[in-house]
């Protein structure tokens, strides 16, 4: 279950029961389909690249796809379709906030 508050929602490559979720393109799969929804709606060319909304990314060697709390309120069935995607693969899915990365010294 998801809480009203989650910022972001990872999405894991990993089933309930431990197991690595195939395919193993899964995370740029879903990410893919959910490209078009975005700040300011779909674009020209916006179908070439992920949303800010939906992103695929390893964390820790495990695929997942953080989906941000904003694709709720600029479209609720997609922010469904992506929680619903979780659920029916039963992958585990956890609340967090992606930080930036920082950059590299020396």
């Amino acid at each position: 279950m998801v809480s009203s508050t989650a910022k972001e929602v990872f999405i894991q490559g990993i089933t309930r029961d431990g197991r690595t979720f195939r395919p193993s393109d899964w995370a740029e799969r879903l990410a893919g389909v959910m490209s078009s929804f975005r700040p300011g709606g779909p674009q020209p060319g916006s179908h070439l690249g992920y949303s800010p909304w939906c992103i695929p990314t390893t964390l820790n060697g495990v695929k997942c796809v953080v989906v941000n709390r904003e694709l709720r309120d600029y479209e609720p069935m997609a922010w469904d379709f992506c929680i619903n995607f979780a659920k029916d693969n039963d992958l585990q899915v956890a609340e967090a906030c992606l930080l930036p990365e920082l950059p590299r010294q020396g």
